[in-house]
């Protein structure tokens, strides 16, 4: 009754092959944007847009990043959380240098030194793929981990070896820096991650887009169509490093505030990343909002939301339950769903359009 087609009417190609056909989801969108623009910042403490908002918002942009690699090239990666340290550096070397660039500016230029770290480390993917290439960038994410620490340049030669991140002012609003409030920061993430996930929309949906594709289903195949695979796989290599460098900078400059970014871009998050893409769904860019969600809050809603509620739980003891949750989801969906909650939401809004005939 409320999730049809009927009485919609194209009249033109660009309509029909809209990324948003059915005019329920464009005003579903635009709810969705209303309430993180308007609903959230007035209606969120700071505790809620610091420990649950924007990290949900760096690692959208990270999932988004590593799924244009894995789920739309089929190229694995283990290495996602050093091109986002790469992005993270990058930019404290930019605003050292250009002190008065406006820092927004220096986020998104920093993904250009972590794409071109991506192409040089995405050399090997035309000889290499599936576990070897898994290693290959697994020896990039240790290799620049161990850069992080080990060369005193990355971090000014810092004696405690953190990054110090400066006030910035925007239109004279402070958005870096200590006396940044949590909204402006908010803002700023919320902007650019809606910015880039509409350039990866229009990214993947185009002839790039397809390409990649075809690449994911049959790489010689594609090569025999005319797609020349070196250009495609760096292409995507790049492109998800960039996405991985803003993370990465939005990260330290926006949520954490400065620290020693060496032990946040850990093989862990490496991991936490891949796994946000396999729960939310391989292929899908709302897949990885699905799947940043849920492992952003999951251990948020376990060690503070539980015992809000009278469920006593200490910690570790609720770090140690969101790894079995998460642990046990993955099998789940690589068993049952391999292509994440991404699908589970394809098909209730296919059963949207049909219901209540059973067909």
């Amino acid at each position: 009754m409320f999730y049809r087609e009927a009485g919609q009417f194209k009249s033109t190609y660009a309509a029909d092959m809209a990324v948003f056909p059915i005019r329920q989801d464009r005003i579903g969108l635009a709810i969705i944007l209303g309430i993180a623009f308007i609903g959230i910042p007035l209606l969120g403490n700071d505790f809620f847009i610091t420990s649950v908002m924007i990290p949900f918002l760096v690692f959208s942009m990270a999932a988004i990043g590593l799924n244009i690699l894995t789920g739309y090239t089929g190229l694995i990666s283990l290495g996602t959380a050093a091109f986002m340290g790469v992005g993270a550096y990058a930019c404290y070397k930019l605003t050292t240098v250009f002190p008065d660039v406006n820092i927004i500016v220096l986020i998104l230029a920093s993904g250009f030194f972590s794409a071109a770290i991506g192409v040089l480390f995405g050399l090997p993917s035309l000889r290499i793929k599936g576990f070897y290439l898994a290693v290959a960038t697994l020896a990039a994410q240790f290799f620049l981990q161990w850069a992080f620490v080990r060369v005193p340049w990355l971090y000014n030669y810092n004696a405690s070896g953190a990054i110090e991140v400066p006030q910035r002012l925007l239109f004279g609003i402070p958005i870096t820096g200590a006396s940044a409030t949590p909204e402006t920061r908010y803002y700023v993430c919320l902007g650019l991650v809606v910015v880039l996930t509409w350039f990866a929309s229009n990214l993947v949906h185009g002839k790039i887009g397809r390409s990649w594709m075809a690449v994911r289903d049959m790489d010689i195949a594609a090569e025999l169509m005319g797609i020349k695979l070196l250009n495609a796989k760096l292409l995507a290599f790049a492109v998800s490093s960039f996405y991985a460098g803003v993370a990465g900078a939005m990260m330290i400059f926006l949520w954490y505030g400065g620290g020693e970014a060496a032990d946040a871009f850990s093989i862990r998050l490496s991991f936490n990343i891949l796994f946000m893409v396999i729960i939310g769904g391989l292929g899908s860019l709302i897949g990885s909002f699905f799947g940043a969600a849920f492992l952003s809050i999951l251990p948020t809603a376990m060690k503070f939301g539980l015992p809000a509620l009278g469920v006593p739980m200490a910690g570790a003891t609720a770090e140690h339950v969101t790894f079995m949750l998460i642990g046990g989801l993955i099998i789940f969906f690589l068993i049952v769903e391999p292509h994440g909650l991404a699908r589970l939401w394809q098909i209730g809004k296919q059963k949207l359009r049909t219901w209540p005939f059973p067909y």
